[in-house]
């Protein structure tokens, strides 16, 4: 179940309303675990994140570039953390280790992890494999529309 400062949170996010200076880590993990929540999936997780953090950024005056704004790598990867704890409370997220702001330097270099090419598209870890299964459905390029079978 969500609680109410996570639900805040997500609205607030899901709105465009949450004030800049509120969309700190935390509250990045709060909205990654509220869309799973309610999504019950990793890949229209992703979608979802993937399209409201964009507009998020615009309405805040961020501008989504090849070097700020949305970060599909880190999105995949904090949806997969996240995911691959599944967590009854917003606690067990913020308290894992999976969930620090450091933990994907435990799997990219930092050149990689920063770089223009793992901003706009995911990028497979350089240094360590992650501990979960990879969700192939999450392994899009944001850039590219999803492709349609005939």
């Amino acid at each position: 179940m969500i609680d109410a400062q996570t639900q805040q949170t997500f609205d607030a996010f899901c709105d465009l309303t949450l004030p800049k200076s509120d969309w700190t880590h935390g509250a990045h993990l709060r909205v990654c675990w509220a869309a799973l929540t309610t999504t019950r999936d990793p890949a229209a997780t992703v979608e979802l994140l993937r399209q409201t953090i964009r507009a998020y950024n615009t309405a805040t005056g961020v501008e989504n570039t090849a070097t700020s704004g949305y970060h599909e790598t880190l999105t995949q990867y904090f949806v997969g953390a996240v995911a691959s704890l599944s967590p009854t409370s917003i606690l067990e997220v913020v308290g894992s280790s999976r969930c620090s702001t450091q933990a994907p330097l435990r799997h990219w270099s930092r050149t990689l992890l920063f770089s223009p090419k793992a901003r706009a598209t995911w990028i497979e870890p350089d240094e360590t494999p992650l501990p979960w299964p990879p969700a192939k459905a999450l392994r899009t390029s944001s850039n590219q529309p999803p492709r349609e079978h005939s």
